[in-house]
């Protein structure tokens, strides 16, 4: 079963920024599709699975940006 989820993230500015939690996030065990969005400051991934919002969270600060949460 799939799981697509939108997180918040902030410091996401331009295209350089959403490639760089793209590749982080696409890294991730099980992650099979990512769309990053600077100018609404979202990043929405889509997973063969769930994944754990700390893992989510490590891969956002890896690249260089924060996490702010899961999106409404």
């Amino acid at each position: 079963m799939s799981t697509t989820i939108t997180y918040t993230v902030s410091g996401m500015s331009c295209g350089h920024c959403e490639k760089a939690i793209s590749e982080e996030l696409s890294a991730l065990t099980g992650v099979t599709e990512v769309a990053a969005d600077a100018k609404a400051g979202t990043v929405t991934v889509s997973s063969a699975a769930p994944l754990e919002d700390e893992q989510v969270r490590a891969a956002v600060d890896e690249a260089g940006y924060e996490l702010v949460g899961r999106s409404a």
